[in-house]
C-alpha cells in the first residue's frame, strides 16, 4: 500500500466536530485540545481522531511574530479591527481564523519510532486532494512567495494558496492540523497580516525573516473553484472521506482521563497567552 495512504486507512477514526460552536469558542482551548488528544493517542487510549474546528476573528501568531520589534503596535492594530490574537503552540507564523476558515486536525499515532515529519504532511495533502477530487484542479504543495504563514507544504491552486499545514508531537501523538480559507476573500486575510507585519516591524532588520505579504497570491477555496462552499458542506466532504478511509467512524467528545488531561494543556495555553497582552 501507498505509505502515505497508510497513514490515513486507519482502523478506526473518531471524530470531535467542533465548527458550529460560535465565537465564545476559544483558539486557546483549541489547542489544549490538540495537545490532549496527541496524549489520548499516543497512549492508544483514543483511535486516530480528526477534529473539526472554527474560530471567530482570531489571529493566530507563531513563536517567532513575538520577537517583533513593534508587536504592541501589530497587536493594537489587531484590536482595531475587532481580532483577538493568541500565540499557539504548533510551529509557523500569523495566520487569520474567522467564520469562513476550517480547521482540520488528523490525530495519529506514531507508531513507528519516530513517523517521518513529511508523511504526516504528506497524508494531510493526500486528505485534501481526496476532499477535492471531483473538481477539475490540481491542488499544489509547494511554498508560495508572499504568503501569510509560508512554508514547503502550503497547499495552492493555480498559484494562489488557499491552506497551510503544520505538526504538533506530544507523547507519541502527532497532530497534523491544516487551516482552509473555505469562504471569503483570502485576500482581504492577507492585507490584514500585511499591515500587522507593517506596524509590528516598521521597516526595521530583523535577525529572523518574517514574509513580506503579497495578498494578490492567497484566495479561499470559494474563489479557486468558483462555488459557493461552505464549511457544513466541506464537512459532509470529510465525513465521507474518513469513512473511505476507516473501517470504523464515530463521533465521542473528550471524556474521563481526557479532561484531566486538558485542564493541565489549557492552563498551560494560558501562562504562555498572559505575557503577550498589549501593554
Amino acid at each position: 500500500m501507498d505509505p502515505i495512504l497508510s497513514l490515513l486507512k486507519q482502523p478506526a477514526w473518531r471524530v470531535i466536530d467542533q465548527s458550529s460552536l460560535g465565537p465564545m469558542f476559544q483558539a486557546m482551548q483549541s489547542f489544549a485540545i490538540d495537545d490532549t488528544l496527541c496524549t489520548s493517542v499516543g497512549r492508544q487510549y483514543s483511535p486516530a481522531t480528526a477534529r473539526a474546528w472554527v474560530h471567530h476573528q482570531t489571529i493566530s501568531l507563531g513563536i517567532q511574530d513575538t520577537k517583533l520589534p513593534f508587536l504592541d503596535d501589530g497587536l493594537r492594530y489587531l484590536n482595531e479591527m475587532g481580532y483577538q490574537y493568541i500565540v499557539r503552540n504548533s510551529g509557523g507564523l500569523a495566520v487569520v481564523l474567522d467564520e469562513g476558515v476550517l480547521n482540520l486536525s488528523l490525530i495519529i499515532p506514531d507508531t513507528e519510532k519516530g513517523l517521518d515529519i513529511h508523511r504526516g504532511y504528506e497524508a494531510m495533502w493526500k486528505f485534501i486532494q481526496l476532499l477535492f477530487s471531483d473538481y477539475p484542479v490540481d491542488i499544489e504543495a509547494r511554498e508560495i512567495i508572499g504568503s501569510y504563514c509560508p512554508g514547503s507544504y502550503d497547499l495552492s491552486i493555480n498559484g494562489k494558496k488557499f491552506a497551510g499545514i503544520s505538526q504538533r508531537r506530544v507523547r507519541k501523538g502527532v497532530a497534523v492540523q491544516i487551516y482552509l480559507c473555505v469562504t471569503g476573500s483570502g485576500s482581504d486575510r492577507a492585507r490584514m497580516i500585511q499591515q500587522f507585519y507593517e506596524k509590528s516591524k516598521k521597516g526595521i532588520e530583523t535577525k529572523f525573516q518574517y514574509p513580506n505579504v503579497h495578498p494578490e497570491v492567497m484566495a479561499s477555496l470559494s474563489e479557486l473553484l468558483g462555488d459557493s462552499l461552505s464549511i457544513q458542506e466541506v464537512m459532509l466532504r470529510v465525513f465521507k472521506v474518513l469513512k473511505q478511509l476507516g473501517r470504523d467512524i464515530y463521533s465521542q467528545s473528550l471524556h474521563d482521563e481526557e479532561l484531566v488531561w486538558y485542564e493541565k494543556y489549557y492552563e498551560r495555553m494560558i501562562v504562555r497567552n498572559e505575557k503577550f497582552s498589549v501593554r
